[in-house]
């Protein structure tokens, strides 16, 4: 059974058009309005209050220089600018998807917490109707920043907010501390790790971020990120694809490759130059993939049929910060996708 999930993402507030695309709507606008960076305060001054009372009831209405430069504080002036000019791209684009997939087109700087957030939204449209929770975690890597642990062998990813919020004091301290200080295994302390026997957990806890994953070859959840990368180039690219997990490349012919974050595309660009390779380098890369495209004719003529292979690392903090937009603008797609 289809489970609701990731209610704080702000989904249940868009519409959708005939092809399920994500429409902006003035209530979307107004979650935005009423977060702790916008919302006034006590101390904030009539001017700034009239601006964001005048926005709540029309959210979409024109604001001009003038009445941003009479807010009384400097910062709540910059954070206005900052998110009137997102909203602009919002509303100046077909679709949420689009203004996502046009943003890293754009010589303007967005601040990473709308990308992280437009990503969740998308990923929750394209992952609608799904009943495999593993999916849905699997999917938190693509807009939220991971914690790897790799010890004998055994690579473990927990949520990264989540072990600094331990290590810092908060709920659970010590627990973090070992992961942080200690580089202990996430299971040594005692996370919960989530897997094909108890995925069904994930659905009371989708917005505690507090379960583990592990990346090994043949587990459950491995192979429920290659589902969801699937699914978001067939949201995004309308190209069928299958992604499959790899131990190592092994193909002279090799044409084709897209990192899924920053360490990991200067490892495969220089491995497939034919480049020699730290070990500690190589060591970061916690999985491989295999992307095949179900139709050559989606590809580019000059690699059609030739599979794309993908890896995703971790940086030498043991941060993994994966890009999801590399997978729309690095595959060798045909013109018409």
């Amino acid at each position: 059974m289809a489970r609701d999930f990731w209610l704080s993402s702000g989904f249940h507030l868009l519409g959708r058009d005939a092809a399920g695309r994500l429409l902006v709507t003035d209530d979307f606008l107004r979650a935005y309005l009423l977060r702790p960076e916008i919302r006034p305060v006590e101390a904030s001054g009539p001017n700034e209050i009239a601006l964001h009372q005048g926005l709540l009831d029309a959210p979409r209405r024109a604001v001009g220089a003038p009445e941003i430069e009479s807010i009384e504080d400097r910062d709540a002036q910059f954070n206005y600018r900052v998110w009137l000019e997102f909203r602009d791209r919002l509303l100046g684009a077909a679709s949420v998807e689009a203004c996502y997939r046009g943003l890293f087109d754009a010589a303007m700087r967005t601040p990473p917490l709308f990308i992280d957030q437009l990503a969740q939204i998308i990923l929750r449209n394209v992952l609608d109707g799904v009943d495999d929770p593993l999916e849905a975690r699997a999917a938190e890597l693509f807009y939220r920043e991971q914690k790897a642990s790799v010890d004998d062998g055994q690579i473990m990813l927990a949520d990264l907010e989540t072990v600094e919020m331990h290590a810092s004091g908060g709920a659970y301290g010590s627990l973090g501390r070992l992961i942080v200080e200690a580089q202990l295994p996430t299971r040594a302390v005692n996370l919960d790790v989530l897997d094909a026997d108890n995925a069904e957990i994930y659905w009371e806890r989708d917005q505690r971020h507090d379960l583990v994953i592990s990346l090994n070859h043949g587990r459950a959840a491995l192979a429920a990120l290659c589902r969801v990368i699937e699914r978001w180039v067939r949201h995004f690219l309308a190209a069928e694809v299958r992604v499959s997990p790899l131990r190592q490349i092994e193909d002279r012919r090799w044409a084709w490759h897209v990192g899924l974050d920053a360490q990991s595309t200067a490892v495969l660009n220089d491995l497939w130059r034919g480049e020699e390779v730290e070990a500690g380098r190589l060591g970061r890369l916690l999985a491989l993939f295999k992307l095949e495209f179900a139709d050559p004719a989606d590809m580019r003529q000059d690699v059609a049929a030739r599979p794309v292979y993908m890896a995703l690392g971790m940086d030498e903090g043991g941060v993994v910060r994966m890009k999801p937009q590399n997978l729309l603008l690095n595959l060798p797609v045909g013109a018409a996708s």
